[in-house]
């Protein structure tokens, strides 16, 4: 897995434009986005993590992973009942979601390969069509299946936090205050929040 071809330079210009990204940047020299290329896997992960904690996430993610044989494809999901689904802990939205969207990988009534060449809000609104795929979930998967550079999620709870850590702002941070953040980060916001989500977490999230 390697880094995205941007990453270098949009350290360096962030760094020179604002003070807290500085300091992440230099507090944080291990690690980088980085994608699987593999949008079921991706899509699969973040259903399973929507309104869940990190750790509950994995755990479910782990049984659900198991289910699949090790292989999360979507014949593999196809083949799985219902019941099985919710044994690994996923509840009948969630369950819905996914055997959903098995099917429509596999009818190819939803075609990733197109995302590439869409922007990121056509791309949100194409990932959107999905059941139990909102803009959170499709920002994730611009962020880390197609290593978009300039995503902003702002409806993150873990980026908002760490926004309001970082910048001394009460929570949540006013929306003047993330306007104007945005404007100085862009093109390179997807990096700034990945440099902020690692001020609040050790490990690096990946979906």
């Amino acid at each position: 897995m390697k880094k995205p071809s941007y990453w270098n330079k949009a350290k360096y210009i962030l760094s020179k434009k604002d003070k807290v990204m500085k300091k992440l940047i230099n507090s944080y020299k291990d690690g980088a986005l980085v994608t699987r290329n593999d949008v079921f896997f991706s899509l699969c992960k973040s259903i399973i993590g929507q309104q869940i904690s990190v750790a509950a996430a994995n755990s479910v993610f782990l049984k659900f992973k198991k289910s699949c044989k090790g292989k999360i494809t979507a014949n593999n999901v196809n083949k799985l009942s219902s019941q099985t689904l919710k044994k690994c802990g996923l509840s009948r939205q969630k369950v819905r979601g996914i055997k959903d969207l098995a099917k429509k990988i596999i009818t190819k009534e939803f075609k990733p390969h197109l995302i590439k060449k869409m922007s990121d809000e056509e791309a949100i609104e194409y990932l959107s069509n999905l059941k139990q795929i909102g803009r959170w979930s499709a920002e994730m998967i611009l962020l880390f299946t197609f290593n978009r550079s300039n995503v902003w999620p702002l409806q993150d709870i873990g980026l908002l936090r760490a926004i309001s850590n970082n910048y001394k702002k009460k929570y949540f941070p006013p929306k003047t205050f993330l306007k104007k953040l945005y404007k100085k980060f862009t093109p390179y916001c997807s990096v700034a929040t990945w440099y902020l989500w690692r001020s609040i977490d050790d490990e690096p999230i990946q979906y």
